[in-house]
């Protein structure tokens, strides 16, 4: 069906339904009445589409520097959710409470896609300028939506899918709205549950911004829920009287709105002062301690905190008390050192929210998983973050959990004590585990390990010690663990080849370094690379050949594979500008022509397709899709050099061919047939007895 036929179809049905006509498609009561409110009210035609309003560079500057706070809280939880969704053809935004998008978090290539339909910061999304679309009726409903294409008013958004849920203020009032559109259908669902996750974090982190001279009492009716998203939240003003509370506490106390109890003392809501409260979570080391309701009948656990400026009076509170004083609360760590991991990134957006958030989650203690393509550059990011973590007086200890052979990973690892096994150490062995005490733990390839081994990982993770091989006696540990994979570890979780739990344990928080292809501070990159390898010497100068050709290459090795082309070209330059000469054939002869664009992945893009050409990816299950990547990258590792890769996994070539004619990996590369391939349909070799089954080659080797 044509674009304007399907676009003729919608607009009947909005007709249809405004009009209490039969309609062809279940359209929800509240799209209903937004498709009346567009047409009636608004006097919208859906046949005629208006792009939405865009601001004033100074307009907005005004709009956003009145929601500075708001902004603020909103930003690491986008992020955070953005990472959670881990779609690239989605922007999560955030709007205020006129419908003005002011924060937007989102991959390049969709933001470019969707900003000439008027989906850009600085855009009003209200449903009288923008149709009914998650943002506007989520305004217009005060409640959590979800739009999905269809249900849109205007045809041009029918391809896109809003979740979005309000973000209500301390005086119960809507202060924006949280939205995640997408160009997929099927996201709405879980979509909608993370938004209002985030949308109830938010809410806490702007309680804490406007009353943090307030005391802040948490609490709930069960005391594992004491300081997390459902837990009610009162800020309590040194008189003892109510000045703000999240919508939890409201619902937990039997309020319908913060008036009905802002300006009582706290002694109507519990039958506790504030100083006792205060003085019992002291004295408790701020574990929940037991209150009830003012008329006696609900048990509480609660949590009471004096604000940070003012712990002093908090311990003296406590010492008023004839039961002796706890230790006081854990110091909040110093603010990372952002300065001295600045060499990560010179100007790329997504480098930059990843660092940011890395360096807030380290000051935690929070286990950190990094996720990248091979060479991105994945255990220079963990030294890093050592060097700024609260441990980085300790030593940063990496494991490659790929590198290791299987017999020997559990003792390098864990250790062992003397004698323990044929060939061991005479004194024994201390582990790597107990080696990154007091410092920084990295398992790199992470998705590689043993599951018998991550078994005994998940452990010492989880109890704090380690009990090396042939000893009967545990080893306290301390440390911060970091771990790395090429590999999407949740796709290995589905697919039975990692722990759950462990998956679970590790990802406190998930980053991901974008390629080096679509990293948009490239030549800013370069330039550090060639001053870093040319030590004392003055760095070289670029060619504008030279220059474009490293701008324009697809990178499969990414920087790993840039610094040693530049290492090269340093050598065969000898002081003299680098020139195209200077660098590998396969860089220049493949670097597009002068004119063509220099969008990230476009040499990537068309290399894949090449690639993927007449293959029929869909009769692949997520494990082989991901056992396809994997040989992918060890092609463009090897320069298809079919020999080396089967060498490298330990099988022999037949074997990986098969493989390959298995996985839809086409036996031709530039449209020459590779080293020694064997026509397609030629029997399998007898002589490798190593049946497929569906595992990864580093499983198979």
């Amino acid at each position: 069906m044509s674009l304007l036929a399907d676009s003729s179809l919608h607009v009947r049905e909005v007709l249809n339904v405004v009009n209490h006509q039969l309609a062809t498609r279940p359209t929800s009561e509240p799209v209903a009445q937004s498709w009346a409110r567009c047409m009636n009210e608004f006097q919208l035609d859906p046949s005629r589409f208006v792009t939405p309003p865009i601001l004033t560079e100074y307009e907005l500057s005004e709009r956003r520097e009145a929601l500075g706070d708001l902004i603020a809280c909103s930003k690491l939880e986008m992020t955070t959710l953005y990472q959670q969704l881990a779609d690239p053809e989605l922007a999560v935004v955030l709007v205020d409470a006129g419908g003005v998008i002011v924060h937007q978090v989102s991959s390049v290539p969709f933001a470019e896609a969707v900003a000439p339909d008027g989906f850009r910061v600085g855009a009003l999304w209200s449903e009288r300028e923008a149709g009914t679309n998650g943002m506007g009726t989520c305004l217009a409903e005060r409640d959590c939506i979800a739009v999905c294409q269809h249900e849109h008013f205007y045809p041009r958004y029918t391809s896109l899918t809003c979740s979005a849920a309000p973000i209500f203020d301390d005086s119960g009032e809507i202060a924006g709205v949280l939205d995640v559109t997408s160009r997929s259908k099927l996201l709405q669902q879980h979509s909608l549950v993370l938004v209002g996750m985030s949308r109830q974090m938010i809410e806490n982190r702007l309680l804490d911004s406007r009353y943090r001279h307030a005391n802040m009492i948490h609490f709930h009716s069960r005391p594992e829920f004491v300081g997390t998203l459902h837990g009610g939240k009162l800020a309590v003003a040194d008189d003892s009287t109510v000045l703000a509370a999240n919508r939890s506490a409201l619902f937990q106390l039997g309020f319908r709105s913060l008036s009905e109890l802002r300006g009582r003392r706290i002694e109507e809501a519990f039958n506790a002062s504030l100083e006792d409260m205060i003085a019992r979570s002291i004295r408790g080391s701020f574990h929940p301690v037991t209150v009830y309701s003012a008329n006696a009948t609900n048990r509480f656990f609660l949590v009471a905190q004096t604000p940070q400026n003012r712990a002093g009076r908090a311990t003296r509170v406590a010492l008023a008390s004839p039961v002796p004083r706890a230790a006081p609360p854990e110091k909040r760590p110093p603010p990372a050192r952002l300065d001295e991991i600045a060499h990560l990134e010179f100007g790329d957006p997504r480098m930059a929210s990843q660092i940011q958030l890395a360096a807030r989650v380290i000051q935690r203690k929070i286990p950190i998983v990094i996720r990248g393509q091979t060479g991105t550059g994945k255990e220079v990011f963990a030294q890093a973050l050592h060097s700024i973590s609260p441990h980085s007086a300790g030593p940063f200890v990496p494991v490659n959990c790929a590198s290791l052979p299987e017999n020997l990973i559990e003792s390098e690892l864990f250790g062992y004590r003397a004698g323990a096994f044929t060939g061991a150490q005479r004194e024994g062995r201390r582990g790597k585990i107990v080696q990154a005490n007091t410092g920084t733990l990295f398992l790199d390839e992470i998705g590689d390990m043993p599951l018998a081994l991550q078994a005994r990982l998940l452990r010492v993770i989880e109890e704090h010690e380690v009990t090396p091989l042939g000893a009967e006696t545990t080893v306290k540990v301390n440390f911060q663990l970091i771990s790395a994979s090429h590999r999407n570890l949740l796709e290995l979780v589905h697919g039975g080849q990692f722990r759950e739990d462990l998956y679970y344990r590790l990802k406190g928080v998930e980053l991901n370094l974008p390629p080096l292809c679509e990293r948009l501070d490239k030549l800013a990159l370069i330039h550090h690379l060639l001053e870093n390898e040319s030590g004392d010497d003055e760095p070289p100068e670029l060619t504008a050949e030279a220059e474009h050709a490293l701008l324009t290459y697809a990178w499969p090795g990414n920087i790993r594979q840039l610094r040693h082309v530049l290492q090269m070209a340093i050598a065969l330059s000898d002081g003299q500008p680098i020139r195209c000469e200077d660098l590998p054939v396969e860089i220049t002869q493949r670097a597009p022509s002068v004119g063509m664009p220099s969008a990230p992945n476009v040499a990537a893009a068309e290399f894949e397709a090449h690639l993927t050409d007449d293959a029929d990816l869909s009769a692949l299950n997520a494990i082989q899709l991901n056992e396809r990547e994997t040989v992918l990258s060890l092609l463009d590792e090897h320069r298809w050099n079919v020999s080396n890769v089967a060498k490298a996994l330990g099988i022999s070539r037949n074997t990986l061919y098969r493989k390959m004619r298995r996985l839809h990996i086409r036996l031709s590369h530039d449209g020459t047939p590779l080293d020694g391939a064997p026509p397609d349909g030629s029997p399998d070799d007898p002589s490798d007895g190593m049946p497929y089954n569906g595992s990864s080659p580093a499983a198979a080797a």
